[in-house]
């Protein structure tokens, strides 16, 4: 299968080419033509499976300008969880129109909201925004009422990251009849409630199996102490010559303090998190795709979103709070079908937080240890009784509230049976 069998416009081949596409993923050949179709579509699939180009490429088409009106309204707009996400989206979009007559906007937190307004006042086809920013510009008396085609990418992580109510004051401004397309790395309850309030009668894609890892990527676990954690992985990175190591934290304080402790080490490293301005961000990201810096330290601001070109290497330093953000995590290597090794460094803590991600991804990740950084087995063994005596409490707790439960559940269920009963009766 190629772009131009899947219908996709001679510009906008001319373009792809540019960039290097030669064939399309398989998101991209099952997506495509649904977009054609003007189908509502629930599509999950790996991160780096080229999900921007199976929403981006048929989008453009759809929209592209017939027409030099300045007043014109937006009729694409683009949801996405983050500014770094909806800058990357913005590129990419740019790339694939360069050369199509079609206005193209970002709207993010962290710019001046006058000069979007001045931008907006000129005549946009398609706008790709946060959900908090699209939502204070409709305040100041943007319309979103010529939407066409509405895309919610990410949709998994807008709703870990809390922007359900955004999303929902969103909906109703939409007009009655337009396309709606739901992109999600991961496959979950709440998604798929998400689906139900957005998407009528949707074609669904799912390219990949639900919550999986790519094939491309080297998984690996290595067992430490969690005080040489930083000890470890300057080792590793320097040991193996790492050029390029994307490193996450759970927390901006670990993120910080790993920094001081890399730098003592002589690597050329920076580090991205919600406490640095957007400006920072970008520059230090740039830095690291440039090759200036070593190893990026980030947060999971920076899971999603990072479209790095060969990444080679990701390592865990923390676990996340979340297990599918393993998931994005790692889907930053092994992208577009590239090989990539991806490095979980677990300490006695994280022993049962691994098996959670393990069970999610389906697969058990190979455990090592590193010669001179074996974990201390007395340390070991205490924290593991520790760990067990609070789990059973947990267990305990959980049971003596669900004993207790029934009764109240069943009280309140027939009074409301009862209630229907009645109603009924009157009508």
């Amino acid at each position: 299968m190629s772009f131009e069998k899947l219908g996709v416009m001679k510009q906008l081949l001319g373009a792809i080419n540019d960039l290097g596409y030669k064939n399309p993923t398989t998101v991209q050949t099952r997506a495509i033509p649904l977009v054609f179709a003007n189908s509502d579509i629930f599509a999950t699939a790996q991160t780096g499976t080229g999900k921007t180009a199976a929403f981006g490429l048929p989008m453009i088409q759809c929209l592209r300008s017939h027409s030099d009106n300045a007043d014109r309204e937006i009729r694409g707009l683009i949801l996405s969880p983050t500014r770094e996400l909806s800058i990357q989206i913005h590129e990419d979009l740019q790339n694939y129109a360069k050369y199509m007559k079609l206005s193209i906007a970002i709207l993010v937190g962290g710019k001046d909201i006058e000069s979007q307004q001045k931008i907006l006042k000129k005549g946009v086809d398609i706008v790709i925004a946060t959900p908090g920013r699209i939502l204070e510009h409709v305040e100041n008396g943007l319309s979103l009422k010529s939407i066409e085609i509405f895309v919610l990418d990410e949709a998994d992580r807008m709703l870990d990251m809390g922007f359900v109510k955004e999303i929902r004051k969103i909906h109703p401004i939409l007009p009655k009849r337009h396309q709606t397309l739901l992109f999600s790395a991961t496959y979950s309850d709440k998604v798929r409630k998400l689906s139900k309030l957005l998407l009528t009668k949707p074609a669904f894609i799912e390219a990949t199996k639900r919550n999986t890892t790519v094939d491309t990527i080297n998984q690996k676990i290595y067992l430490v102490d969690r005080e040489r954690k930083a000890e470890l992985l300057a080792y590793i990175i320097g040991s193996r010559n790492f050029r390029q190591v994307l490193v996450f934290t759970k927390t901006k304080a670990s993120a910080d303090e790993l920094i001081i402790e890399l730098k003592k080490d002589g690597l050329k490293c920076g580090v991205i998190h919600g406490d640095k301005t957007q400006a920072k961000r970008l520059k230090t990201l740039n830095e690291f795709k440039e090759g200036k810096i070593k190893v990026l330290v980030a947060t999971d601001i920076a899971s999603r979103g990072l479209d790095i070109e060969h990444l080679p290497y990701v390592i865990n330093y923390e676990l996340p709070s979340i297990p599918e953000d393993y998931i994005h995590r790692v889907g930053r290597t092994g992208r577009a079908g590239r090989n990539g090794e991806a490095i979980s460094l677990i300490d006695i803590y994280e022993k049962y937080d691994i098996k959670e991600v393990e069970n999610l991804i389906g697969i058990k990740i190979p455990q090592e240890t590193i010669e001179g950084f074996e974990p201390d087995p007395t340390i070991r063994r205490k924290d593991i009784e520790n760990i067990k005596l609070k789990s059973e409490h947990k267990k305990q707790e959980k049971k003596r509230v669900t004993k207790k439960a029934p009764k109240k559940t069943t009280a309140k269920s027939l009074k409301v049976t009862k209630k229907k009963r009645k109603t009924t009766k009157r009508d």
